[in-house]
This record gives C-alpha cells, structure tokens and sequence, in this order.
C-alpha cells in the first residue's frame, strides 16, 4: 500500500478559502481512492483542521510513513519544513517525504490561460466592478449606459497584471516575476505585456501594477489572480483594482479568476506526490 498523501495549507481565518481547500482534499481522496491512497489536509496556523491533527489521525489509522506536500504556487518558507520536523519529535515512528510545491508547471500556467480567456471572452459584455454587501466582495454588474460601452480593443492595446500574494522571502517574490515572464511567453504573448503586483507585504501593490500599465500606453487591463482558491486575499485583489479603477475611469480594468479547485490542479498534485516516491527508491 502506497503511504498517504498530507496536503499542507498556510491557514486563513477565510471561510471561503477552507471551504475550496477542503474540496480539493475531497476531490484528490476520490480521485486516490482508487489507488488505496489514503489523503488528509491540515493548515499550519488560524485554521482546522490543524496539521498535528491530522497527523496524529494518519498515525492512529496505522500510517507511519507519509507525503507531506505545501499546498502553495510558491516558495515555501521554513515553516512547513519545520512544521513537519515537529511531529516527528510528537511521533517518533513517523517518516515523511517532502513534495515541491506546485510552482509553475506548465499545467498551473494554462490553468491561468484558462482564467485570463474567461475575462477576455466576456469583454463583449459591459462588465463594470461594484462593492456589493458588508465585506469587500466584488461582482461584476451591466450598468453601463449603450454610450459608455468601450470600443473594441485590440490584445496589442491589452495588458495583463499577474497578482501573487507577496512575502518577506525575496526569492519568493522573485518566484511571481519569473512566474509572469514565464505565462507571458508561453500563453500571453499576444497582449502588450504581463506584468507583476502583489497583494500585500511587497510592492508594487494591484494599483501600482495598473498604474504601470496605463503608462505604457493599454487601454484594458485584465488582472489575473495568481492564487489557488477564493477568499479574502481574491476579494482584496478586486477592491484594490475597484479603487484604483474609481480614479481612472478611462482605463478599462477586468479582472479574472483564481485557478480554483479542478481536476488539472489534482494533476499537479498528484504528479508530485508520485515524483516524492521515487526519489527515495
């Protein structure tokens, strides 16, 4: 029997995001179940279930080896090594193997290919950012008046912000420019450009990536969340788009979805947790 698969999240106090984290927990225990691989998720911090719980579930469930992957498009930092190495001190019997994270593999990018061609196949349609209810949370509403619809726009006159989340760790946000190099050549390089914003910690920030943008001359702009499920950090991408978008309203600003849950993402994970397994045999 293959060891199981220990999916490792951050941890956020967003509903939002726990709820999509534990669908794909669910999808990847279907789709492993064939297998007889056992899968469980635990958040490092703010968030349940929390990983020493699972954990401690996996070994009373007779598994004394396992693969412990970061759930993260990133760099992780030390804290998930350092994580694990904590429960090997509780479980002195337990053994892991440490997958990469998901990163930009190629699946990933086209994922993103996938979310940036969704907002590009509704610009048709007038679709204007509102604030809508107590929390940030934007939707995209047809207000606008016949007169006010912008003409067409070429993918020449087009650029793209790529949004990763932002970190201390300059080797991680280094990651995101690469990240951006990377999707602009390979599955963007019809648009003016692609260029980099993070939603927090680091600059430039979402406005700084449009404002870029706009001095280059686009007229839309398609902000692309590089992030894998909804939540608080999706919404503060589209309010801090919504913000800047209030004080120019010529600039034509749309933006697109995170990757999500789906069955390519399962791909990836399950790829590295296979490439885990072999590299120790």
């Amino acid at each position: 029997m293959k060891p199981p698969l220990l999916l490792i999240g951050q941890g956020s106090n967003d509903d939002a995001y726990a709820a999509e984290f534990g669908r794909f927990v669910h999808r990847l225990r279907c789709r492993l179940d064939r297998t007889a691989v056992d899968v469980s998720g635990g958040y490092l911090e703010r968030a349940t279930p929390r990983l020493s719980d699972s954990v401690a579930s996996l070994m009373a469930r007779g598994h004394h080896r396992l693969v412990a992957l970061p759930l993260s498009l990133s760099r992780v930092g030390e804290e998930f090594p350092a994580a694990m190495a904590l429960e090997q001190q509780r479980h002195p019997t337990l053994m892991y193997d440490y997958g990469r994270p998901l990163g930009p593999d190629p699946r990933v990018l086209a994922l993103l290919a996938d979310r940036l061609g969704e907002a590009a196949a509704e610009m048709a349609r007038p679709r204007p950012l509102e604030l809508v209810g107590a929390r940030p949370r934007l939707r995209a509403v047809d207000t606008l008046a016949i007169d006010d619809v912008p003409g067409q726009v070429e993918p020449g006159e087009t650029a793209v912000v790529l949004v990763g989340e932002g970190s201390t760790d300059a080797a991680a946000n280094a990651e995101v420019h690469r990240v951006s190099r990377l999707f602009w050549e390979t599955h963007a390089y019809d648009y003016m450009t692609v260029e980099t914003a993070f939603v927090s910690v680091t600059p430039p920030g979402v406005p700084g990536g449009l404002e870029r943008c706009r001095r280059l001359g686009a007229k839309r702009v398609i902000v692309v969340p590089y992030l894998l499920f909804a939540g608080g950090l999706l919404e503060r991408v589209w309010a801090q788009a919504l913000a800047y978008g209030a004080g120019h309203p010529d600039l034509d600003i749309r933006c697109a979805e995170v990757i999500g849950d789906c069955e390519t993402l399962a791909d990836v994970v399950i790829d590295r947790y296979e490439e885990a397994l072999q590299l120790v045999h």
